[in-house]
């Protein structure tokens, strides 16, 4: 397949009030192919923000090299802005225009000819669905319509690369998936997309993640694959009294570790036959009620923390 996207030896450092520079990034590597729904993933401070802007050629790296499109960041800036789409995580439109007056005017800032515009300017306030709403002032939209409208601007000059950086955060539930719905139709249009997301349920969606943490990247694949990679397996158990139940995932052996996800247990365990016999002996030995002891499948978020974890308290 094609290359879109590739970075080598990447880093960006930050002047610090140590001695030594802050890294946001330390050497990452990065490799996107044309057409994939690629994921960075990573909590506030990894280095998903400062990776995008890199890439969208808004801030120059320290060292090392990008590739956009086949364009150097660096040396082809014009060729690489042409063929990107940015839409960066704090509101950019003008909160005074309109919905068409800004698709208006990020047409005209994108080089989109005025007797193509109409044309496409419909077709993106149909695709957001915001047709509706053209009159209004952005700044009078709701959170999720503003996201949809920053979508559509970004996608004004049929970029065939979008550079999304967290487009969900700070939206409703509704707003989200109407979003995640509207990113699917564009990936059948063949157009190559970055997401950076601090959500697991998001990265999910992607066909490939690259969890991304203190500037450096951990693992990269798709969740099907990392998830099948992980050294352990899931035990969800839901049980009263709940201080009862941590005692006995505390003192089973074969738990790892676990940590609370609602009203219940997620164990990482070696062996989940063995572990749930105990914890059910446990458990009846101390007079707890169970309601749920399974095994579940391992989901991203379980990936993340284990991963993140092992980065602070290495043994």
């Amino acid at each position: 397949m094609t290359t879109s996207i590739e970075t080598f030896n990447l880093t960006k450092r930050y002047p610090s009030q140590s001695k030594e520079d802050h890294s946001a990034l330390d050497n990452y590597a990065l490799h996107v192919e044309a057409g994939q729904l690629y994921g960075l993933v990573g909590p506030d401070g990894a280095g998903k923000t400062t990776l995008l802007r890199i890439l969208s050629t808004v801030l120059n790296p320290t060292s090392g090299s990008a590739q956009v499109a086949g364009f150097d960041v660096l040396k082809h800036s014009e060729q690489v802005r042409s063929r990107i789409g940015y839409m960066p995580q704090a509101f950019s439109l003008y909160p005074d225009l309109s919905v068409l007056e800004n698709l208006r005017f990020f047409a005209d800032m994108n080089g989109v000819p005025r007797e193509k515009q109409k044309q496409r300017i419909s077709e993106l306030l149909d695709f957001a669905r915001l047709t509706e709403f053209t009159s209004r002032r952005s700044e009078n939209l709701s959170g999720g319509m503003r996201k949809k409208l920053a979508l559509a601007c970004a996608m004004i000059h049929e970029p065939e690369i979008l550079l999304l950086d967290e487009p969900t955060t700070g939206v409703d539930p509704v707003s989200r998936r109407e979003l995640w719905q509207l990113l699917a139709k564009v990936i059948e249009r063949g157009v190559t997309i970055i997401v950076s997301t601090p959500y697991m349920d998001e990265a999910e969606r992607c066909d490939v993640v690259n969890i991304i943490y203190q500037g450096k990247k951990l693992i990269s694949g798709a969740p099907g694959d990392l998830e099948q990679q992980m050294p352990f397996k899931i035990v969800e158990v839901k049980a009263r009294p709940r201080g009862t139940l941590r005692q006995a995932a505390d003192s089973i052996v074969g738990v790892i570790q676990w940590r609370a996800v609602g009203d219940r247990l997620r164990l990482s365990v070696s062996n989940p036959m063995l572990v749930q016999e105990n914890m059910k002996a446990a458990l009846n030995k101390a007079g707890a009620e169970i309601t749920i002891l399974r095994e579940a499948r391992i989901t991203m978020e379980d990936v993340f923390i284990y991963l993140v974890e092992k980065q602070e308290h290495p043994v």
